[in-house]
């Protein structure tokens, strides 16, 4: 089987998949009667269009960033509404309404001046140790500071030394500033944040629906493990266009 030819089928297989998952959750939850079923229905649009905005950023093609910018703006005002009703999610709808839905328009600047703007693939490119060493310390500090200042916003009642919720906040919200500023600026090490990032996101939304915080936390649960799993082929896709050329 052609790397073309395989990367066809894991993406199809992606993309079947998140399609049934988010119909058969969004049909078990709906309630026409319940005055939120209409978050169901934003949640399940974000998703399809997030999942395909990470399937074309997996191979490299420019257009990620249209579908891109619906996934980032539908789930920040997701994200928005679950922090209003008490829950986690301020972190991430502050980052994706003031950062990543920016970055998009970055993004497709940058990829067109690496060679994207044609419908063939950017050029993709690899941090030098230097560039990984100060990318991990600004992920460990810009940890710490989110953290206690997003403390003094939460409403989950948690007076614990360590508040669970703020953190599964914190983590996948740094992860997504470096993993997108690497994605737009067309490097490879963006797929070790972006894993961080699916990480982190099914452990946030799996402890709001444990707790019974959210009844459309499932679709989110979905979503981020068809991204992980899409997140590891981009990083063998990505790791095979940026190998130096000899």
């Amino acid at each position: 089987m052609t790397e073309k030819t395989f990367n066809n089928y894991f993406s199809i297989m992606i993309l079947t998949g998140i399609m049934l998952s988010v119909v058969i959750i969004t049909g078990m939850k709906f309630d026409i009667e319940d005055p939120k079923a209409w978050m169901l229905i934003v949640s399940a649009i974000g998703s399809l269009a997030g999942v395909l905005s990470t399937i074309l950023s997996a191979n490299a093609k420019i257009i990620t960033f249209l579908f891109g910018f619906i996934d980032v703006a539908l789930y920040g005002f997701m994200c928005l509404v679950n922090w209003h009703e008490g829950q986690s999610g301020l972190g991430n709808a502050l980052l994706h309404f003031f950062y990543f839905v920016p970055m998009q328009f970055v993004g497709f600047w940058q990829w067109r001046k690496f060679g994207a703007a044609k419908g063939g693939k950017v050029a993709a490119r690899r941090l030098t140790n230097n560039q990984r060493t100060l990318s991990a310390l600004i992920f460990f500090v810009g940890t710490v500071v989110l953290y206690f200042i997003l403390s003094q916003f939460d409403r989950s009642g948690d007076h614990s030394l360590v508040k669970m919720a703020v953190f599964l906040d914190v983590l996948p919200l740094m992860f997504n500033i470096l993993g997108q500023f690497l994605m737009s600026t067309a490097y490879m090490e963006q797929w070790f944040f972006w894993i961080g990032v699916n990480i982190t996101s099914i452990l946030m939304w799996s402890y709001s629906f444990a707790s019974g915080q959210s009844d459309y936390a499932p679709i989110y649960i979905a979503k981020y493990s068809f991204y992980l799993l899409n997140s590891f082929n981009g990083l063998r896709i990505w790791l095979n266009l940026s190998r130096p050329k000899r």
